[in-house]
């Protein structure tokens, strides 16, 4: 994940599970299993072997390179760390004890089996799978919940299956692809049932999927269903969506360079907003915030009507915004989704130009900036006039004349002898860091002289400068916006689940499901959960002083990591959030009808 290579294969997908079981010493890394399976020494056939076995189906992030990885690396090793792989092809079919099966199909990227697949288990269905044998069906993909929230078909090859071969003996579906667990059972009825339960568990995805947005799901092919349990809960979840306001820009800190240039672009040609008398100078509160906003409203009128750079990359941010919303939902609700979020990004960059217009003005009324004079520099015989430019210059020579006075005439002869780059890098380089006072001396002279007099290097400097701030200034607010977006999306409209919860980045909430068969036939199911993942392992102790002549599944310790800290390691947080039994289907006996015996 998210692309198969050999790297990701043996880093993210092999290297875990060598951790939890090491392969046999004899085994080879770079061995190709060709005749499968290639049992172990001693073995002559796959029943005798006693150690675990692993099956596995792709998914559609293995399709992304036509299989070749998963066929390699599955397909033709013989082991995936302890665990003995005699698997030959992307499905499978599993025979269990007290008549249950295990179907292993290969959705690929069409969310259905091809037509080789369902000609192989409907054929094994027919020769093989007992009138009162039970079924499992795993796929990659829950699109029985998937197709609901997308108001889509698919999957038409496996309910065909399901419905016309199976004929109910299909107790259970489970899937993963979403990062989450979820169990719905049918309600008990009159219609026929094709499906007892349906279950996901995607917890050992990158990231948390919500859980709440799926709450309405009540329709199982054809009868009704209720969930029975969720993980994290509909309220869990929905709390972890709050995060988005809180902790967007924490966990997507690179948003800041995007967004932050786009509200500059939103607001540039506003700059300088010259006429703020007004709204300094009323004497009420309610006074101020009326002229503040109708100079934000003025703003907004003129950038409809007399801007280019900004009208421009206000049309862009409205078709993003309207593309962005997901294409499932409906044509309207895309638009006015799409011009909600960006009239509050609009909104926000102009009242966030505007306060720091304010601040510069204040500073200018109250003589914090732009007070300075005419100074003149001299670089080669050449003069050049400056205006209020060099205020911390004029401060450094002023204290160097008072304090530092240079009786010999030092200064001037470097001068002379520099060309008057001695004192002009110095003046440059304060000016540089004298920002606030470049902004404020161009804008008086702007909005005296108006945008016309300003050559292009003095305009380019005074937007440099305002960028410098007005991002600073922008970037907090354009994620809170963003954030509040998804969250309102996620938690309100049911839509951006994807995008609201990969936001968060959240590695915790890891869960995997195990079956245990009873004697009587019965299976027992049990979903094991870790709330919190540690971040940081050292190498078992016990396991490094350890034998390791022994297959890996025989020895005491044959996990090679523990936690560091003691109170997050997950054998001591481990707890069971789903546990439920799915009942064998009971032979029916023979009864005795007038002398005879029917069946």
């Amino acid at each position: 994940y998210p692309n198969p290579s050999a790297f990701t294969y043996e880093r993210r997908f092999f290297r875990p599970f060598e951790y939890a079981l090491q392969r046999p010493p004899w085994y080879k890394e770079e061995h190709i299993a060709v005749n499968k399976p290639e049992l172990p020494c001693g073995v002559s056939e796959l029943k005798q072997y006693d150690g675990p076995q692993c099956f596995v189906i792709p998914g559609n992030h293995d399709w992304f390179d036509g299989l070749q990885t998963f066929m390699r690396y599955v397909c033709h090793k013989s082991w995936l760390g302890g665990w003995f792989m005699p698997q030959k092809k992307s499905y499978f079919a599993l025979r269990l004890p007290h008549r249950w099966w295990i179907f292993g199909l290969d959705l690929a990227l069409h969310d259905d089996i091809d037509v080789y697949q369902f000609k192989f288990f409907s054929e094994l269905i027919k020769q093989k799978v007992g009138d009162n044998d039970s079924v499992i069906i795993m796929t990659h993909e829950p699109n029985w919940l998937l197709d609901w929230y997308y108001n889509g078909v698919t999957g038409n090859s496996i309910t065909q299956l399901i419905h016309d071969h199976l004929k109910g003996r299909c107790k259970l579906r489970m899937a993963g692809d979403l990062h989450n667990y979820m169990r719905h059972s049918f309600v008990p009825s009159d219609k026929p049932v094709s499906v007892e339960h349906v279950l996901v568990n995607g917890c050992g995805g990158a990231f948390l999927h919500p859980t709440h947005v799926l709450r309405n799901f009540n329709e199982l092919y054809g009868t009704s269903c209720k969930s029975k349990a969720s993980y994290p809960s509909f309220e869990d979840s929905s709390r972890i969506a709050l995060g988005n306001i809180l902790k967007f820009r924490k966990n997507n800190w690179q948003f800041d360079f995007i967004g932050g240039i786009m509200y500059f672009v939103l607001t540039f040609s506003m700059f300088p907003q010259c006429k703020l008398g007004q709204i300094l100078q009323d004497d009420t509160f309610s006074g101020h915030l009326r002229s503040f906003f109708s100079t934000v409203w003025d703003a907004f009128i003129y950038m409809l009507g007399r801007s280019y750079v900004s009208s421009a990359g206000a049309l862009l941010l409205l078709i993003a915004a309207i593309t962005f919303v997901p294409s499932y939902v409906s044509r309207k609700s895309r638009v006015i989704i799409g011009i909600l979020h960006f009239a509050a990004h609009l909104s926000a960059a102009l009242i966030l130009m505007l306060l720091l217009e304010l601040g510069v003005e204040t500073c200018i009324r109250h003589e914090l900036l732009g007070t300075s004079g005419k100074i003149f520099c001299s670089i080669s015989f050449v003069n050049w006039e400056y205006e209020g430019y060099h205020t911390l210059y004029e401060w450094f020579r002023s204290v160097e004349s008072e304090h530092f006075p240079g009786p010999t005439g030092l200064r001037t002869r470097i001068e002379q002898w520099t060309f008057g780059l001695y004192p002009a890098c110095i003046q440059y380089l304060m000016s540089a860091f004298d920002v606030p006072e470049v902004m404020a001396v161009t804008r008086n002279n702007i909005c005296k002289n108006s945008m016309d007099s300003l050559s292009r290097g003095g305009a380019v400097i005074y937007y440099a400068s305002v960028f410098l701030y007005f991002w600073v200034f922008s970037t907090p607010v354009v994620s809170l916006v963003f954030g509040s977006y998804l969250y309102i999306c996620i938690n309100w409209l049911h839509i951006h689940f994807d995008e609201a919860f990969s936001s968060l980045r959240i590695a915790d909430y890891k869960a995997f499901t195990r079956f245990h068969i009873l004697d009587n036939g019965d299976l027992e199911v049990f979903t094991l959960a870790v709330d919190k993942v540690p971040k940081e392992w050292k190498v078992d102790r016990e396991w490094r002083y350890e034998s390791k002549e022994q297959l890996s599944h025989l020895r005491q310790f044959p996990s090679k990591w523990t936690a560091v800290s003691s109170q997050l390691d997950p054998e001591k947080t481990v707890r069971i959030v789903d546990h439920f039994v799915i009942k064998q289907t009971q032979i029916s006996v023979p009864e005795a009808v007038n002398g005879s015996v029917t069946s």
